[in-house]
């Protein structure tokens, strides 16, 4: 037996555009019954799940991609949580809070974290997939009857329990709030620990300005001091290591864990995978298909759970929720095997001072085929780096004499623009891509191509970090240099996006330069790396580009952190503080890899 899901996105669904193909050519329609019809109300496709022999068809002509049709195993239409409505996205299954432990969530965008967190946080009530007519607290409560759940749904009745929320998107706690750090947390702060968040989270100098005066970095740690000093029963972290440098990601880290040692219950989401493997006790897999359905795994160990996530199979479940799996690769490319000659650029010793704040740049190439990586804590001057190799900046001293062209995808994204993707595509490429060979090469990899007809006001953050990236790489140019293309991506874009680069840099004879506080993706994308130290705001140095391994181990060693492979899927994994392994590679000095 099977549960069929048909889903229609709304925003695609355009009638007036197309020959409505789906009604035309669905053979239960022919066959005389209404499978799929016009809503007179919403003027857009409507599909009848009861009836629909999820043949497929209305998928392949829909010329804008706007239909889902998935068939499901009957079972799990008896652990429907919630449906928002006819045709639209489904959750099946729930996590399950723990008191004293963070449990990690992990998946794809668009499988229904949000609508996780909002059921069991209290802010939406389960409907058990009946829209129509949701049921009363005791049909729900009888429902999770002998389940974990059943006491937390008693409490969220009962009003006794208190959820704690970091939300995403930080940027909207500015435009709501009218005031300063400090304010913000006084606010909040019922536990009385704000001088000790605020030490922690190193906001020391952020706490007297406006909201509105802060970088990304400073409000993503404001709010998770924000969210973690109310005193509750429940907190969730909704992807805490944004705009964050490495140093920053470990003090919220500590921050998280402290809750869960007090014996709260804690929940996060998270898309790095290096910090959710720091962070987490447990974690439950989210999978499914996005803006269509989403179901959650049972629980596993942080280690299972990640490489479960990796292998796209669930073993207890026998599901596999992905063709194929993720691998990394063991050896470290080294640049011995690049020619004499191939250098794109080469750099001399750079300086540059500002009235605050200097930077040194230690001299340098960026070769042929190569991606260069650039890690450090922010506000060390990775982006003035990367303006002067551009020639965007000019340098106090030392010159750039081989003028190279660049693309330069920045950090901060505009997304207030109304047109659509394809456009800002064409001009990116300087000619029409629909149909081009750059679009096989680029965005069909990158699967863009059903964002076209989009606006890009209306793309997730994801959607529009992906375009971006394809934008970059579209130019015609010597050099490609990307400022935290990690940001906003799920896990699963992340490496397709590291891998994807690589491959294309090689395969062309391109060049690239990447900044990114990811630790995995790093690790992942270059072939060598530029590390930054000094003092954040005021004086930043570089380094010449290290082989990689040399400048990982200087790296973590700055962050006392020490990384070994998993023995299964070969991922870096961070080694728990003061375990035997991490004491053992400090030791001998070997922060990345025990080989």
């Amino acid at each position: 037996m099977t549960h069929r899901v048909g889903v229609l996105d709304h925003e695609l669904c355009q009638p007036k555009k197309c020959g409505l193909e789906c009604i035309k050519y669905c053979p239960v329609n022919k066959s005389g019954a209404d499978c799929i019809v016009l809503n007179e109300e919403s003027k857009k496709a409507q599909i009848d799940e009861d009836i629909c022999n999820g043949c497929g068809i209305c998928v392949k002509v829909c010329p804008f991609d706007a239909i889902t049709i998935v068939n499901l195993a009957s079972e799990l239409a008896t652990d429907k949580i919630h449906q928002y409505g006819p045709n639209s996205f489904r959750l099946f299954k729930l996590p399950t809070p723990k008191k004293g432990e963070v449990v990690g969530l992990l998946g794809r965008n668009g499988m229904g974290k949000s609508t996780v967190v909002n059921i069991l946080s209290g802010n939406l009530k389960p409907n058990l997939g009946r829209y129509e007519n949701p049921p009363e607290w005791d049909e729900i409560l009888k429902y999770y009857s002998g389940t974990e759940l059943k006491q937390h749904f008693e409490k969220i009745e009962q009003n006794q329990i208190r959820a704690s929320i970091k939300p995403q998107q930080v940027h909207h706690i500015a435009q709501a709030f009218e005031g300063t750090g400090n304010e913000l947390i006084e606010k909040y702060d019922e536990r009385g620990v704000s001088r000790h968040l605020i030490k922690e989270l190193g906001l020391e100098n952020s706490m007297d300005h406006s909201l509105k005066e802060l970088s990304g970095g400073e409000l993503q740690r404001i709010a998770v001091a924000a969210a973690a000093s109310k005193d509750t029963e429940f907190y969730f972290f909704d992807e805490p290591s944004s705009y964050n440098d490495v140093f920053q990601r470990t003090g919220v880290a500590r921050v998280i864990q402290g809750l869960a040692k007090i014996g709260k219950s804690v929940m996060v989401v998270e898309h790095d995978l290096t910090l959710l493997d720091f962070l987490s006790d447990y974690i439950e897999v989210l999978y499914g298909e996005p803006a269509a359905y989403g179901i959650v795994s049972n629980i596993l160990s942080t280690k299972v759970g990640i490489n479960v996530f990796l292998d796209g199979y669930l073993p207890n479940e026998n599901v596999r929720f992905r063709d194929k799996k993720f691998s990394f690769d063991v050896s470290s490319s080294s640049t011995d095997e690049f020619q004499e000659g191939s250098e794109v650029v080469t750099y001399p010793k750079l300086e540059k001072k500002y009235p605050s704040f200097s930077v040194t740049i230690e001299p340098g190439q960026v070769r042929k085929g190569e991606v260069l990586g650039i890690m450090g804590a922010n506000a060390l001057g990775k982006t003035t780096m990367m303006k002067m190799i551009a020639g965007v900046e000019k340098p106090d001293s030392g010159s750039i004499d081989k003028k190279i062209k660049i693309a330069y995808k920045p950090q901060y994204l505009q997304n207030d623009i109304d047109v659509e993707v394809v456009s800002v595509l064409d001009k990116a490429n300087g000619d029409q891509v629909e149909g081009s060979l750059e679009e096989e090469q680029i965005l069909d990899p990158l699967k863009i191509k059903k964002l076209y007809n989009k606006s890009v006001k209306n793309l997730s953050g994801g959607e529009l970090q992906k375009v971006a990236v394809a934008s970059c790489l579209l130019q015609k140019v010597d050099l490609y240099a990307l400022d935290e293309p990690s940001a906003f991506l799920d896990v699963e874009d992340r490496i397709a996006v590291a891998k994807f680069l690589q491959k294309f840099v090689r395969s062309f004879g391109k060049s690239a330069i990447v900044i990114d506080h990811d630790l995995q993706l790093m690790d992942l994308i270059s072939d060598s790396m530029v590390i930054f130290e000094g003092e954040s705001g005021a004086a930043g140095v570089a380094t010449s580009p290290l082989p990689k391994a040399d400048a990982m181990n200087r790296f973590l060693k700055s962050l006392d952190m020490s990384f070994r492979r998993d023995e299964k899927s070969l991922r870096p994994r961070v080694n728990k503080l003061e375990s035997r392994l991490d004491k053992d590679q400090k030791s001998s000095g070997n922060f990345y890899y025990k080989n």
